[in-house]
């Protein structure tokens, strides 16, 4: 049954799900110590953020992909099933780079359709004997999901394949959307049936499970989960046109470290965030980080390696089975390249036939001598293009031999049959060469099992046939992931067949001395760079980013896909206007210190006059003798002191303090140290360059400052733009008396020790200089400009200008990292608790007035 607390995320894509079937009886929650943990209730919305030690002392991790590392047969008597682990498995193999103490739990589906009579058995057996969890998806939903949304919209895009009409990669279909969606919910409650979300971590593993990672932090905030991407992640112009693109962002960025292949999978992801979402990563040490509200998501590159020990088994089977000799036999005096493919539409089979051709045409002397053996497994899709595709392959080969080919040779060898490991590892061993040219591809073992199996085991048959030293070739395309890691391949563009032809060529007629030096180098690497290293690596990437976890305090917000965990000081709390309100009645010396856009006034409007309301509460709070208030803002002092005139006795601070117009006085006074405005000259051309050449930029002229903006120009573009001009204008302003600063899409040039934490300060100390030590400050800004003032707070509390006891109350607007100890969710709140003080002003005579003294 759908959990009433995850009913929204569903809402997002259709408002109508279907009852996924009967309700199935829960599993126990497993443990590594005896008993039973109470569940959690799929319908309690509350999240597990309790600071209580678990019970549990050994750290476990939980596994989940698409399918669980097992293989299922139903039994002769076809009465119930009979299951094994698949060796082939990543989800198995990974397991040898996590900690040996390690408890390692599995969720996936199964390969095999079970009847929901027997899947609470299946359930309970593969639990005890196997630790796996199966996720049972309903087959209108499965199919939706897996051939619909997966395989029709997701795998397309994500290798490059856009839907431009209907019968080429097809429209976007919101129903297979929510099936997605549908079976994700499933997958997640299978993870929280046996979690212990204190102690456990959660593995998730590609483009199936993409939005799994929202549904588990909406459960558990402080969860420790990563999330790694075995497919390629499409450049932003690409993944910008998937109408759900938003929603997955969010949701992979709830988890707390997501994997890459590749450094460009990688920057295309950081790319998508940048121009979707506004976020911005930094490199520290080494590590990639994204800051999301509070949170840091760690970025991991790594490539996934190949099972070492698997390999060196399937090649002692295979020299067992005599399969090495039988193929040297069938291809004596003959040059073989390798293909092994799986049949789908972009890994460039074709194009390897095509570049075989052209070959064989350019270079007469390989005729009769050169044999591709082509090895295609079978396809996992379905649809026209692959139908397609297979025809085009089959008539390229018939083509091609009939051309080239001759009494006792054939130069295509096509194998279009399941070949079992040891048949294909049989295969490597004898070929000169092995050819891939996909199009695209996430990662691609092929190369580096080739060359594993070009190595040999030490002491098998095989490897004692060889004559001389161990030698290996690859041209491999250079769109698929392991190309970077392949130094020594032959990188080729899979569609310029002329350059492929002539890559074979040189592959093949290059000398044995020449070719031992490369497979060297890439066996070294290979056989260093497994399986394990790759989850071991990634494995303590996630232990490092999740090590404060349980230090932070956490919220969960948003709806839908929109939801995130904002994680915060443990001090950081909202404002209680009971709180503020008692704490202003028992002072008598206040500091009211207000932002303008963002804080009184939302930055979302156009008109930026203030409101009669707000006028009415600031003079309201001006009326009261005890208070000192300032509206101190970036803005400049003409539309402050227009927009505020009817507020005789407020204070105004304009362009962050360069101006300041103290309450009850009509002149301004200029806080600068310098009043040489020569800069202006040599700063002025500079930002007009980079204006000129950054379209959507302007800038803004100041009395005191020139400030340039970029918001409107291409996220990229403008924001190396604006890292240029920093440095360029440190460099020409380096003997001024200027500070240059970067901002959120602005860079701006203005006088040194102007700022509003100065402004903050000057205000406190003129108050105590009068003998009016603020016993009360409220100090309220949304930006980072407002962050000096909540700083100098604490300073100024540390010198004596505000005494031990004052009542501090510094708050910013919005859930997000701040200096400030509260926070208000927006403007209207804001609003509402500036109004909350003035009417108590208004209500109640001050303590001054209590005492007898005049104003």
């Amino acid at each position: 049954m759908m959990s009433r607390s995850y009913t929204n995320l569903l809402d997002l894509a259709s408002g109508n799900f279907p009852v996924m079937g009967r309700e199935k009886k829960r599993l126990p929650r497993v443990m590594t110590v005896p008993g039973v943990i109470s569940e959690l209730d799929d319908d309690q919305a509350n999240s597990v953020t309790s600071d209580v030690p678990s019970s549990v002392i050994q750290d476990r991790i939980i596994i989940v992909a698409n399918q669980l590392p097992v293989k299922a047969k139903r039994r002769p008597d076809n009465k119930g099933w009979s299951f094994s682990w698949d060796e082939d498995s990543l989800s198995l193999q990974l397991k040898d780079g996590l900690p040996e103490d390690m408890e390692v739990l599995y969720v996936g589906s199964l390969r095999v359709d079970v009847d929901s009579s027997e899947q609470d058995d299946v359930s309970q057996l593969l639990l005890d004997r196997f630790k796996c969890v199966p996720a049972f998806l309903p087959p209108d939903i499965l199919s939706k999901f897996y051939h619909g949304f997966c395989k029709q919209h997701l795998w397309p895009l994500f290798h490059y394949m856009l839907p431009f009409s209907a019968n080429h990669g097809g429209r976007f279909d919101r129903s297979l959307w929510e099936a997605y969606v549908a079976a994700n919910k499933i997958f997640s409650q299978r993870v929280i049936e046996i979690i212990n979300p204190e102690d456990d971590y959660v593995w998730i593993h590609d483009y199936h499970l993409m939005v799994l990672p929202t549904f588990l932090r909406r459960r558990f905030n402080r969860l420790r989960m990563g999330f790694f991407l075995h497919s390629p992640f499409p450049s932003s112009e690409i993944y910008r046109t998937l109408p759900v693109r938003e929603e997955i962002l969010k949701a992979l960025l709830n988890s707390d470290l997501i994997g890459f292949h590749t450094f460009d999978y990688a920057r295309h992801f950081l790319s998508c965030c940048s121009r979707m979402l506004g976020l911005e990563y930094q490199s520290k040490r080494g590590y990639i980080g994204l800051e999301y509200y509070g949170r840091t998501v760690g970025i991991k590159i790594m490539p996934v390696g190949i099972h070492m020990g698997q390999t060196a088994s399937v090649l002692r089977l295979a020299d067992k089975e005599w399969m090495v000799g039988e193929l040297k036999q069938q291809f004596e005096g003959k040059t073989v390249l390798l293909g092994v493919d799986d049949m789908d539409i972009f890994k460039g089979v074709d194009l390897k036939l095509l570049a075989m051709e052209q070959m064989l045409k350019q270079h007469p002397k390989w005729q009769g001598k050169a044999v591709l053996v082509q090895i295609a497994n079978p396809a996992r899709g379905r649809g026209k293009d692959l139908e397609e595709i297979q025809a085009e392959i089959q008539a390229s080969c018939k083509r091609i031999n009939k051309t080239f080919g001759r009494p006792g040779y054939e130069p295509i060898v096509f194998i279009d049959r399941p070949v079992t490991l040891s048949e294909r590892a049989a295969y490597y061993t004898i070929a000169e060469c092995v050819v891939v040219t996909a199009v695209r591809d996430g990662m691609n073992l092929t190369p580096y099992e080739y060359i594993v199996c070009r190595q040999g085991v030490s002491g098998s048959e095989s490897s004692s046939e060889f004559n001389g030293p161990t030698k290996s070739m690859l041209v491999v395309s250079e769109f698929i992931g392991c190309s970077p890691s392949l130094s020594g391949a032959i990188r080729v563009n899979p569609w310029n067949i002329e350059a492929t032809a002539e890559a074979m060529n040189e592959a093949i007629s290059m000398s044995d001395s020449e070719k031992q030096l490369r497979h060297e180098k890439h066996y070294r690497y290979v056989s260093t760079h497994d399986v394990a290293y790759w989850s071991r690596s990634f494995f303590q990437d996630m232990e490092r980013t999740c090590k404060d976890h349980f230090k932070r305090r956490c919220w969960g917000i948003g709806l839908s896909f929109g939801f995130r965990v904002v994680a915060l000081d443990p001090n950081f709390r909202k404002l209680s206007i009971d709180a503020i309100v008692s704490a202003y009645l028992r002072s008598r010396n206040r500091a009211i210190l207000l932002d303008y856009d963002g804080t009184v006034m939302p930055q979302t409007s156009i008109n930026k006059t203030p409101s009669q309301e707000v006028i009415s509460i600031i003079n309201m709070l001006c009326s009261d003798v005890t208070n000192i208030a300032f509206v101190v803002s970036g803005r400049g002092r003409d539309s402050l002191g227009k927009w505020f005139s009817p507020c005789k006795k407020l204070g105004i601070a304009a362009e962050h303090g360069y101006f300041m117009r103290w309450p009850a006085e009509d002149e301004w006074e200029t806080c600068g140290q310098n009043n040489d405005f020569g800069w202006i000259q040599i700063a002025e051309p500079v930002m007009k360059l980079y204006t000129e050449s950054t379209d959507g930029s302007y800038i803004e002229t100041k009395e005191s400052a020139l400030v340039w903006h970029h918001r409107d120009a291409d996220p990229g573009f403008g924001s190396g733009q604006a890292k240029e001009m920093l440095d360029h204008l440190e460099s020409v302003l380096a003997n001024e008396p200027v500070s240059v600063k970067s901002g959120q899409f602005i860079v701006e040039v203005k006088p040194q020790g102007v700022s509003k934490g100065v402004v903050a300060e000057k205000i406190f100390a003129a108050m105590a200089d009068h003998g009016k030590q603020a016993d009360f400050v409220l100090c309220i800004g949304d930006d980072r400009s407002d962050e000096d003032m909540f700083e100098i707070i604490g300073n100024a509390m540390n010198s004596g200008v505000l005494s031990s006891n004052t009542s501090v109350f510094a708050c910013t607007v919005g859930q997000k990292p701040s200096k400030a100890k509260y926070y208000l969710d927006d403007t209207t709140e804001v609003i509402n608790m500036l109004e909350a003080l003035a009417e108590v002003s208004n209500s109640t005579p001050s303590p001054t007035d209590e005492a007898g003294s005049s104003p």
